[in-house]
């Protein structure tokens, strides 16, 4: 039956289809980037209109106390008119007038800017709403993408294995593409977030300097200093968690050491590394593939364990690495986690260990915590 089906008519369909969806999920994009300019703008206008607000209210403040003591004046000039001259009765009346006007006016204002700044902040929740949808709509897509973009010109072959591969590449994709969320999420979050704000600050050190206030331009400039400094500390860090440069500079263990010492900063986890044996000079994938592996195994602890202590073991024998991460957590039947059954974290380390030509194997009972351990034969690097 899967003889009979025609590749080349299916591979030009899919490939229309493909173009179609790309098209889609770009114009969604478009939408979320649009939004997201539109939502950085509110924002600033509700900021400025809040800065407006608050002078408003101390101008009114101001206005009614003044208004109140021209009231005050004008009705002991009636009561004493023949001790005052005419103009004395004039003057206070027009002084009692004009307060009158400018506090009508300023509270009119007050109300206005409140209106504006409430109808900002609805539209601003509205907006928000809109980029969550469009960025999970962009994830789903994603996943379509990567079905449809698949090699098609074994289909015949590729259909009677696809079952038993479904559900791990559906979560591959899903991953891949959260991943890629989450990235841009926290450079759009971090960095690129403190950079607009550079650039406003700068303009309004332009102002200070045109305006001669020196003294200001150079306390601005020394905070910018610092949004500057920091914005590079996470720019580093996202580098860091997408491929940590020191494997190659320094190798597994001091990268490991330097990984753990941040964990234990994020999570209050006390981790202690113990290592046997010489590290040896390990290919970069291998190293890669390990130091993830690590990371996955303390990422399920942070998640789920509820340990208060980890154990990451590495021991460098003659032809074998043995990576043993265990922890003092709730535990968890077997049974219950099977591989290949809910648990993608799991899955993906028994991927990434055949790859290496490595075993896993998992111990765990509740309130006994769990010990993972891995074996991975050890090549020589380039």
């Amino acid at each position: 039956m899967y003889k009979q089906i025609d590749v080349s008519l299916l591979d030009a369909v899919l490939k229309k289809t493909i173009h179609t969806v790309e098209m889609s999920k770009q114009q969604i994009f478009d939408i979320s980037e649009t939004a997201r300019r539109e939502s950085n703008s509110m924002k600033a206008e509700i900021v400025e209109l809040r800065r407006q607000i608050a002078e408003v209210i101390e101008k009114v403040d101001m206005l009614e106390l003044q208004y109140r003591k021209a009231r005050n004046r004008l009705v002991h000039v009636s009561r004493n008119f023949h001790a005052h001259t005419e103009d004395d009765i004039r003057q206070a009346y027009e002084e009692a007038n004009v307060l009158q006007v400018e506090l009508s006016i300023n509270r009119e204002r007050e109300r206005n800017l409140r209106r504006r700044r409430d109808e900002l902040e609805m539209r601003l929740r509205q907006i928000e709403e809109t980029i969550n949808k469009a960025e999970s709509l962009m994830t789903q897509i994603g996943v379509v993408l990567g079905y449809l973009k698949g090699d098609l010109s074994k289909v015949g072959e590729a259909l009677e294995t696809a079952k038993q591969h479904q559900l791990m590449g559906i979560r591959i994709i899903q991953a891949q593409e959260e991943e890629r969320k989450r990235v841009a999420r926290e450079i759009h979050d971090g960095p690129a977030q403190s950079m607009a704000n550079v650039v406003l600050r700068t303009e309004i050190v332009e102002k200070m300097l045109k305006n001669e206030r020196i003294l200001e331009a150079q306390m601005e400039l020394h905070e910018l200093k610092e949004m500057v400094r920091y914005s590079l500390a996470d720019v580093r860090r996202i580098i860091f968690d997408l491929r940590p440069m020191a494997l190659d500079d320094l190798g597994l263990v001091p990268t490991l050491q330097k990984y753990i010492q941040t964990f234990e900063e994020r999570t209050k986890l006390t981790v202690d590394l113990v290592v046997f044996g010489k590290e040896q000079q390990l290919d970069s994938s291998t190293k890669a593939a390990l130091f993830r592996l690590v990371q996955e195994c303390l990422n399920n602890v942070a998640k789920h364990a509820k340990a208060r202590f980890v154990q990451v073991k590495l021991e460098f024998q003659q032809k074998v690495l043995v990576l043993i991460v265990k922890d003092d957590g709730v535990g968890f039947r077997m049974e219950e986690k099977k591989v290949g059954g809910n648990s993608f974290g799991i899955m993906g380390m028994k991927e990434r260990t055949q790859l290496l030509d490595g075993t896993m194997e998992i111990n765990s009972a509740p309130m006994q915590g769990t010990k993972v351990m891995f074996q991975i034969p050890l090549k020589s690097g380039t």
